[in-house]
């Protein structure tokens, strides 16, 4: 809707993580720092928590896609899985036809994989996303795939992502074993009023626009107030922001323009407020721009067929 109005080629805060957009600010650099120490050192348990929209998303891409040819990646993003279906997903993750095999069968498979791959010098890394959703007895079955190494080193490193619901988990006294067992952990933290000026602008810049900066620090210290810094929240206020700066045809941010788009925000300060955001945009026109957009492009489409 915006990008051709302020010249740019792609958008610069969509919610999908976009590493193409990737701006090195402290926290998630910290992150991948952490993560790629604990690998060298060859640590079996690693950890990164962070509330939702800080980022865990794009530091796993970032890091997976850095993965060097020694390494072998297992993924496991869903993490609704009981112990033995998270075995299966393990082994089809390394290759392994494992139809019809019992579970005892299965741990020997994939304990003689791991030992095929570590003789070929490669390290397997296996990542649990959404980890705070695992069960008590998956959690426990990770804890114990955490056993399997040579004398000189661990066969499976494990690294667990998840929101701080995980940190509580493991508090609990019968996960006190693996507790104890992850040697490297990281916390991610929200933007802060610095940051967030610089991440707003990086985007902007890096998504093509060649203008002045569309938002002033004033303006983006509304936005890191109003967001908590949270990663999330800053890309959702400042596209609904780029949006009526398209309807009131003006190229920078003002905060009454932001305190528009906060009022419509759920879960920011000062958010869900009386004037709706639809509304404002159908009172600026918008709202018609769009549906004539869309039935000329239908009846275009039509019309070829």
């Amino acid at each position: 809707m915006y990008q051709d109005f302020f010249g740019l080629e792609q958008q610069p805060f969509s919610l999908t993580p976009n590493t193409s957009l990737y701006y090195g600010l402290p926290p998630h650099e910290e992150a991948l720092e952490v993560l790629n120490t604990a690998l060298l050192n060859g640590e079996g348990f690693i950890k990164v928590t962070g509330e939702v929209g800080t980022g865990k998303t794009m530091v796993l891409r970032l890091f997976m896609g850095k993965l060097s040819d020694n390494y072998e990646l297992v993924y496991i993003p869903n993490p609704i899985l009981t112990p033995a279906e998270l075995k299966l997903s393990i082994a089809k993750e390394l290759q392994l036809d494992v139809d019809n095999v019992s579970s005892l069968s299965l741990n020997d498979i994939i304990n003689n994989r791991l030992l095929e791959l570590n003789k070929a010098n490669k390290k397997v890394v296996m990542i649990v996303d959404e980890a705070q959703a695992l069960s008590d007895e998956t959690l426990e079955a990770i804890r114990l795939l955490g056993n399997l190494e040579t004398e000189q080193e661990k066969m499976l490193h494990i690294i667990l992502f998840g929101q701080p619901e995980l940190d509580y988990k493991l508090l609990q006294n019968n996960f006190r074993q693996l507790r104890q067992r992850i040697s490297f952990s990281y916390a991610l933290r929200p933007l802060n009023e610095h940051e967030t000026y610089s991440y707003l602008n990086y985007r902007m810049k890096a998504s093509g626009f060649k203008g002045i900066e569309v938002f002033s620090r004033k303006v983006s210290q509304r936005i890191y107030k109003a967001s908590h810094g949270i990663p999330r929240l800053i890309n959702v206020i400042a596209n609904k922001s780029l949006m009526l700066c398209y309807g009131y045809g003006v190229y920078a941010v003002s905060k009454k323009i932001v305190s528009e788009a906060v009022s419509d925000t759920n879960g920011t300060t000062a958010g869900a407020g009386k004037r709706g955001f639809l509304r404002l945009l159908r009172n600026l026109g918008i709202i018609s721009l769009v549906f004539v957009a869309v039935v000329g492009g239908l009846y275009i489409f039509g019309a070829t067929r």
